[in-house]
């Protein structure tokens, strides 16, 4: 049964096919790979520059709990580089898959040239999605790079991070490819930044302690995948261990299957018409 007849909500028909697309993808990237990280890191660098040393020299220190129920002062250029660590890796994984993937998908035809090899849709899906988690992992690899530089941090525990922040990067991919399927043009995704990745940015506590929030705000930021990265992550650039790891864990993965599905059932039902 063709690619394209099959039932868009039926489980994802996948295959080792994804790694052609992915070489692909990577082949192409290498020619501006130098552009390509400069521009993904130098954002959250100023970020973390101008916040933490510039802010951070008027906050201080900031109180956040421990997993054994107290609560310890953390140098603010700390916590905001535990924070936009996983920013980035949200940022790097979202802008590949909306609008690289886009251009791929809908402005170059790429995917339909692709699918003229035995390469079905779902593995061209999960190709790019992988993809995009790459990108993402790359950004924030460079970044940590950086930190360790400037010694914002040398915890030990950085190297259980990093795998983290490749999920983060996995989980955000997952969400952007929902939004590349149902969008027409470029400027459909000022939608999905201004009203989810905006509001998700300055409710997770990337800034500041989420503790400081309103209960009902406090409330909708438990459900947004941003926090639970954000939870994990902080933790161990402070050399601890998070509480509630398996919730956090488990939550980034529902979010990641969850939104790959509905991404690729959304992609099959735009390739069908």
């Amino acid at each position: 049964m063709s690619t394209l007849t099959i039932n868009p909500w039926s489980p994802p028909r996948l295959s080792w096919r994804w790694w052609p697309v992915f070489l692909r993808n990577l082949l192409v990237w290498r020619k501006l790979a130098l552009p390509s990280v400069v521009a993904n890191i130098a954002e959250p660098l100023i970020w973390l520059v101008a916040f933490g040393y510039g802010l951070g020299a008027l906050v201080g220190t900031v109180n956040m709990g421990t997993a054994g129920g107290g609560s310890v002062a953390v140098p603010y250029i700390l916590f905001l580089a535990s924070g936009s660590i996983c920013m980035s890796a949200m940022n790097a994984a979202t802008f590949e898959a909306l609008y690289s993937a886009f251009s791929r998908m809908h402005v170059q035809k790429t995917w339909d040239g692709i699918m003229n090899a035995p390469v079905r849709l779902d593995d061209v899906v999960l190709a790019e999605m992988l993809w995009a988690g790459f990108k993402s992992l790359f950004t924030v690899t460079v970044i940590l790079l950086v930190m360790l530089g400037l010694g914002i941090t040398h915890s030990p525990k950085l190297l259980v991070a990093w795998p983290v922040l490749g999920l983060v990067g996995i989980t955000f991919s997952c969400v952007a490819l929902v939004f590349n399927a149902l969008a027409k043009g470029y400027d459909f995704f000022s939608y999905y930044f201004t009203l989810v990745i905006t509001p998700m940015m300055f409710l997770s506590g990337v800034f500041f302690p989420r503790e400081q929030l309103p209960a009902p705000v406090l409330l909708f930021s438990d459900l947004l995948p941003l926090t639970h990265a954000v939870q994990l992550v902080r933790p161990l650039f402070l050399d601890q261990w998070p509480s509630d790891a398996a919730l956090h864990l488990a939550v980034l993965v529902v979010y990641a299957v969850g939104a790959f599905w509905l991404a690729l059932a959304l992609t099959r039902k735009r390739f069908a018409r």
